[in-house]
C-alpha cells in the first residue's frame, strides 16, 4: 500500500511564493516519487514538473524558471518550490509516484493565486 499526502497549498497574491510538500508512506522508496501535476477547473490534469529515478528534472514550459522540484530521500518527500506565482497557476496540485508500473496519486492541495 502506498500513501501520498500533499501539503503547503494556500491563497497567495501574484508574485509570491509557495512550497508544496508530498510525503510518502508504505511500500515505496523516495525515488519512486516522480512528479507534480495540476488540474484547473474545467481543464485536464497536466504535468508541472517531474524528477526521474536518477534525479533528472523536467518542467512544463509555463513554469520553467519559476518552479523547482526536489526530493529528500531521507524524508521520503518530494517538494515543489513555486516562485513568482501567477493567477494562471491556480489549480489543485497533485504529486505522483510510480511503483512497480502503477501510478499513485495524492489527494491534492489547492493553490490559488489572486491578481
Amino acid at each position: 500500500q502506498v500513501q501520498l499526502v500533499e501539503s503547503g497549498g494556500g491563497l497567495v497574491q501574484t508574485g509570491e511564493s509557495l512550497r508544496l510538500s508530498c510525503g510518502a508512506s508504505g511500500s515505496i522508496f523516495s525515488r519512486n516519487l516522480r512528479g507534480w501535476y495540476r488540474q484547473a477547473p474545467g481543464k485536464q490534469r497536466e504535468l508541472v514538473a517531474e524528477i526521474s529515478f536518477g534525479g533528472n528534472t523536467n518542467y512544463a514550459g509555463s513554469v520553467k524558471g519559476r518552479f523547482t522540484i526536489s526530493r529528500d530521500n531521507a524524508k521520503n518527500t518530494v517538494y515543489l518550490q513555486m516562485n513568482s506565482l501567477k493567477p494562471e497557476d491556480t489549480a489543485v496540485y497533485y504529486c505522483k509516484a510510480l511503483v512497480g508500473g502503477t501510478d499513485y496519486w495524492g489527494q491534492g492541495t489547492q493553490v490559488t493565486v489572486s491578481s
